[in-house]
This record gives C-alpha cells, sequence and structure tokens, in this order.
C-alpha cells in the first residue's frame, strides 16, 4: 500500500471511531439516522454539486442500480449499529463489527469458492476470535457469567455486533465495486447513497412526527457532527481503494478499533480500557493476517 492510501486510511480510521463515539452518546434510534441523513444532504450539497454536474447525467442503470444497493445497505447497517449501542458497550460492539466483516470474507471464499487459508491465515482467525474476547471482557466474562444482566449485555453486544459486521462487509464489496469497476465517484457512491436512504425512513417519520421534533430537539448537535464527519472518513477510504487494492485497505481501517477502544473507555466511561485495546491490537494484527493469508 502507498503512503499516500495509508495516511488516507488513518485520517479515516480516526475520524471513524470519533462518529461512532457521539453516535453512542447521542442514543439515537431510526429517527436519529433520518435526521442524520437530512444533514448530510445540506451539508454536502456543494461538494455533491460540484463533483456530480458532469457525471450524474451519465449515468444508466448500472450505477443507479450500485448507488440503491449501496445505500440501502448502509441504512440497515446503521439502524443495526445504533441498535447495538443501545444494548451495549461501544468497546464490544464496534471492535467485533469491525473484525468481523474481513473474518467473514475469508470463511466465505473458503466454504464457498473452494479458496484455502494459509498458516498466517488460520493465525489471523485465532487472532481475531482472542481479540474479541478479550474486548468483550476476557477473563472477567467468567465472573460476569454469574450476573444476567452483565451476561446479557455483552452477549448483546456480540450480536449486534456481528450484524455489522456482516452489513460492513456488503456495503465494503459494493462501494469497491463501484469505485473500481464503474469509476464512480466517492464523493457520489456516498452522497447520492445517502439520497437513497431518506424514502426508506420517511414512512417512520410521517407516522410520528412527534416523536421526530422530540428526536431533533434531543440530538440535532449530535446528528450535525455525524453528518459532517462519517461522509468524510468514509470517502477518504473509497479514494484510498482507488490509488490500493481492496484486500489491503479493508483490513488496514482497522486500525478504528484502537481508537475507538480508547476513546470508548476514556470519553464514555466504559471499563476494561487496557484489555480492551490490547484485544483491539488483536484483532488489528488478526485481520491483517487474513488479507495476507
Amino acid at each position: 500500500m502507498s503512503a499516500s492510501a495509508l495516511a488516507l486510511v488513518l485520517v479515516a480510521a480516526l475520524l471513524h471511531a470519533l462518529w461512532n463515539v457521539v453516535a453512542k452518546k447521542a442514543g439515537g434510534d431510526g429517527r436519529f439516522a433520518l435526521i442524520v441523513a437530512c444533514f448530510i444532504v445540506v451539508v454536502w450539497a456543494p461538494v455533491g454539486l460540484w463533483a456530480g454536474w458532469d457525471a450524474v447525467p451519465r449515468w444508466g442503470f448500472p450505477e443507479w442500480a450500485l448507488i440503491v444497493a449501496s445505500g440501502v445497505t448502509h441504512l440497515v447497517y446503521f439502524h443495526v449499529l445504533l441498535r447495538g449501542y443501545a444494548a451495549s458497550d461501544l468497546t464490544v460492539v464496534y471492535p467485533v463489527a469491525r473484525g468481523t466483516a474481513p473474518l467473514v470474507a475469508s470463511l466465505g471464499a473458503v466454504l464457498l469458492l473452494g479458496e484455502s487459508l494459509s498458516a498466517l491465515g488460520v493465525v489471523g482467525v485465532l487472532a481475531v476470535t482472542g481479540g474479541v474476547f478479550l474486548i468483550a471482557g476476557g477473563p472477567g466474562l467468567w465472573a460476569k457469567a454469574h450476573d444476567p444482566a452483565q451476561r446479557a449485555r455483552v452477549l448483546a453486544g456480540l450480536r449486534w455486533g456481528g450484524a455489522t459486521g456482516l452489513l460492513i462487509s456488503g456495503y465494503t464489496l459494493i462501494d469497491g465495486y463501484a469505485v473500481k469497476v464503474w469509476l464512480i465517484s466517492p464523493i457520489l457512491i456516498d452522497y447520492f447513497g445517502n439520497f437513497a436512504r431518506i424514502p426508506f425512513m420517511l414512512p417512520m417519520a410521517l407516522r410520528n412526527p412527534a416523536a421526530v421534533k422530540e428526536a431533533w430537539r434531543a440530538q440535532w448537535k449530535h446528528a450535525l457532527v455525524v453528518a459532517t464527519i462519517s461522509p468524510l472518513a468514509y470517502v477518504l477510504v473509497l479514494y484510498a481503494v482507488t490509488l490500493a487494492p481492496l484486500s489491503h485497505v479493508a483490513p488496514a481501517r482497522e486500525v478504528s478499533m484502537l481508537f475507538a477502544a480508547l476513546l470508548g473507555g476514556r470519553l464514555l466511561g466504559e471499563g476494561d480500557r487496557g484489555l480492551r485495546i490490547v484485544g483491539a491490537v488483536c484483532i488489528g494484527l488478526g485481520v491483517a493476517g487474513l488479507a495476507l493469508g
């Protein structure tokens, strides 16, 4: 991977961890996701118009199909992520989600495509598994096993984090294909994908407009921050994909788990920060092993 691509990935990883912390603090749900999407339309409109003025009129069915597929997958991902944050700690949900996507892709290639894992790849699988165990509480899990409430919270984080990881792998493949094969601008795949999400969220808002107004009053500041940072983080990743192989960029961006483990413990008061950082490092090394193996 070139130095330019690596720099883009590192900046994107920090931004990604930051907006996840903000989303966790907001405690939002589908209404929060709608507010974020509406803010993105406004905040990023100048950039979207600049990037799409000449390109969008030339799009046909394949480009628009990729936009809709990307938007819907991102929408489901964001809803599942928010549900996970409501049910468990960020330092459980976020690293499990970020580590699951490359893990599932590698195992899927072995089971469905007849590919094989090298010794380094097997080590990567074990490292990811161990990292998930450490981030979820490590040896302390045995103590928590006697507390039904704590056990339920950890298990919920593992479930929601795993589901989020599956969706991450889905939109990564869709958007990587759009950028590398169909040469759609990273800015446009993200901006118009956001447009595609809004119609799916409007029925919920129309059913209970009072609840949306309440969410707006309580969460608009958090939503504005997420709407400003999250597209930038992802666009930087997609630009890195244009400079380096997707199989290199996707694992490299998992360094965001290190930032999230630190920020989640320091800013959100979630415990076992040191143990969770060690777990995040294990997942990052494991994902790198999967990419190389």
